[in-house]
């Protein structure tokens, strides 16, 4: 009697003891299926933002690559610390011009304002041609240029950027110095021949201002002969 007592109790143990190792190994077995969820939802996220990054920016691309791309707003920039290439008196002499040709006043040349400054410049452009001027140097391709913009133009002719051809380069050149001077030397001896052009330009003024300062030493002298000869007659005629 006391042993199948003792034999259920032990056989009650056993039972007990293995309802519980399934208890723990399906709560295992559950914690591991939440984990393997967890990650699974983690790299499903992450795929979906990467997914959706270059989602955007393949669609952007294709908004440029058709002329539909909203232009971005251009952050505030520096012109003196960005060209650092050019003197302040450089970058004064283009602001001074592109306001010239602004004449909308709202800080950006577009493209009939830019027909008129080659036409003024000499260097008529077709339609197309003045498009591609403005494309070539339209960050934000809102289709005219900013002032930002406008520097790039002699920023690459300086660097030799710009194609012998470019409507661009032709206004560099007209603008800031004379084509004769550059010659067939081509963009990147741009500053060579500015230097030679404002050299040039110092040399004319010294000559003009030797030209008055001769004619006004020859006046003089023809003051003090007239009235040396005044003086000469009025002693003859006492």
């Amino acid at each position: 009697m006391a042993s199948e007592e003792l034999a259920q109790k032990l056989q009650r143990r056993l039972q007990l003891e293995e309802s519980g190792a399934a208890v723990e190994g399906e709560a295992a077995a559950t914690g591991r299926g939440e984990e393997a969820a967890g990650d699974e939802a983690e790299r499903s996220c992450l795929t979906a933002s990467a997914g959706a990054e270059l989602s955007a920016k393949l669609c952007r691309r294709q908004d440029i690559n058709e002329g539909a791309a909203q232009p971005r707003r251009a952050a505030v920039f520096n012109p003196y610390t960005e060209f650092k290439e050019f003197s302040r008196r450089q970058i004064k002499d283009m602001e001074r011009m592109f306001r010239l040709y602004d004449s909308g006043r709202d800080g950006y040349i577009d493209l009939m304002e830019l027909k008129l400054m080659m036409e003024k410049l000499g260097a008529p452009q077709t339609h197309l041609g003045l498009k591609n001027m403005i494309k070539e140097v339209d960050e934000d391709f809102d289709g005219k240029l900013s002032f930002r913009e406008f520097l790039l133009i002699f920023h690459k002719a300086a660097a030799g950027e710009l194609e012998e051809d470019s409507g661009l380069l032709t206004l560099a050149k007209l603008s800031e110095i004379d084509v004769s001077i550059e010659g067939v030397k081509g963009a990147k001896n741009f500053f060579e021949a500015k230097v030679q052009a404002l050299s040039s330009a110092s040399k004319f003024e010294a000559e003009i201002k030797a030209e008055q300062d001769e004619r006004k030493r020859e006046e003089e002298e023809r003051k003090h002969r007239r009235a040396a000869f005044r003086e000469l007659k009025s002693a003859f005629t006492q």
